[in-house]
């Protein structure tokens, strides 16, 4: 009740084995009661992991969840987080709403890049309701600078990610809330359209041009530069599908 008089939703996490990653008692044979007590206590989110799973069916055990929620009478998100052993975005759509697609993510740079290209590759699974989950956000946390943290922001939005943040929300400085308070790019991520942006060109040395189609007609466009260095980088009307003299906002 607190937290959602705070105008938020309330998450908890459980594991679809015996015990969860951190060796708590997970769900394994008790999905239906725990989806049931989750639901009574007004739970919105339900992330479920994978740890202790040996001889389980993910889609098996994931459907098993789904049916559990439905069960309860309370709508929850259903997150899947595999991290893609199981090739979830082939089937994970007809159980919950989003499902992890890598291995866990860090406060580096070189994870953010590393997570970023592997989610691309399915970017044509995404739409409204079934969403490629890269993980949670690193802004806020120690490992990356300012600009990192920024562009790691506008990325995630652009593939059109849940963006969950994954820091202490209760000691935030001005940095930090600049970039999980702006407002335009949590506009492309959450447009209804549904479209996960992709590279659209790429030199083959760290400079990209990103994409992502919106509601209204408009494009999303994100110049990316992975290098340390400074570069330029162009992109015409044509390479985004606008006529010329499209205006930039």
């Amino acid at each position: 009740d607190y937290v959602h008089s705070r105008g938020l939703k309330l998450g908890i996490y459980t594991d679809v084995g015996y015990m969860t990653c951190a060796r708590r008692p997970g769900s394994l044979g008790h999905e239906y009661q725990d989806a049931a007590a989750f639901a009574s206590w007004g739970v919105d989110y339900v992330k479920i992991d994978w740890c202790y799973s040996q001889g389980l069916d993910a889609r098996t055990q994931y459907g098993i969840w789904r049916d559990a929620i439905a069960s309860s009478g309370r709508p929850m998100v259903l997150s899947i987080c595999d991290w893609g052993v199981n090739a979830p975005w082939e089937w994970a759509s007809e159980s919950g709403n989003l499902w992890r697609t890598t291995g866990d993510i860090a406060a580096r740079w070189s994870s953010v890049t590393r997570i970023l290209d592997r989610n691309t590759r399915y970017a044509s699974v995404a739409g409204p309701g079934r969403w490629n989950d890269p993980d949670m956000l690193q802004v806020g946390n120690k490992g990356m600078t300012y600009e990192e943290q920024r562009t790691h922001f506008s990325l995630w939005a652009m593939m059109a990610a849940p963006l969950i943040a994954g820091n202490d929300i209760r000691n935030m400085n001005s940095e930090t809330l600049s970039i999980l308070l702006n407002r335009e790019v949590i506009a492309v991520d959450q447009d209804p359209l549904g479209v996960q942006g992709t590279p659209i060109w790429d030199d083959g040395h760290g400079l990209q041009v990103w994409l992502k189609p919106l509601a209204d007609g408009s494009r999303a466009v994100v110049l990316l530069n992975r290098t340390t260095e400074p570069a330029d980088i162009g992109v015409t009307w044509e390479m985004i599908g606008l006529p010329a003299g499209a205006a930039v906002v």
